[in-house]
């Protein structure tokens, strides 16, 4: 990803006299123009949305790989906890989590796809909670343990 702020400092009496061209070098990069001891960013609108919407999946990424770690330390949370599903998984489980959202977050820039391949992650782990935490499924899986077992996504609603 390339740096949020471009090296070019545009001065705001600059902005004045030629608001055109500098609009013109904000839509190639962002520009900082200067006035006083300030500083402000000139950027693209969507690139603003991008980085306020990567901000916001970090810190919940950040939430998520601290309740798995707080569980690793066997700290207790409460049941309405956003992340209260994690309480399925045992210590080799939790680790495995850990890894691969580590590993897919740092693949993850201000690419969408790479921000949805990463939440499908999370989705599968937390749909793997889900299946673990259901008495019939825990029966079900445990009683065939011997075989492998292939359920679909529609069998699956019809015992949750």
């Amino acid at each position: 990803m390339d740096s949020i702020y471009s090296d070019e400092l545009i001065t705001a009496t600059e902005l004045n006299r030629q608001p055109g061209r500098v609009l013109d070098k904000a839509l190639q990069h962002p520009v900082t123009i200067t006035r006083n001891d300030q500083s402000f960013a000139l950027l693209r609108r969507e690139n603003v949305a991008a980085f306020v919407k990567a901000a916001q999946r970090s810190k919940e990424i950040v939430e998520l790989l601290s309740t798995a770690f707080r569980l690793l330390l066997k700290q207790k949370i409460v049941p309405e906890h956003p992340y209260s599903w994690l309480l399925v998984f045992d210590a080799d489980e939790l680790n495995e989590l850990i890894d691969e959202v580590t590993q897919a977050y740092r693949l993850v820039d201000l690419d969408e796809q790479a921000w949805n391949e990463l939440e499908s992650l999370i989705h599968e782990w937390h749909e793997s909670a889900l299946a673990i935490s259901n008495p019939e499924l825990r029966a079900a899986f445990t009683e065939n343990s011997d075989e492998e077992i292939a359920l679909s996504p529609t069998e699956i609603n019809k015992i949750a």
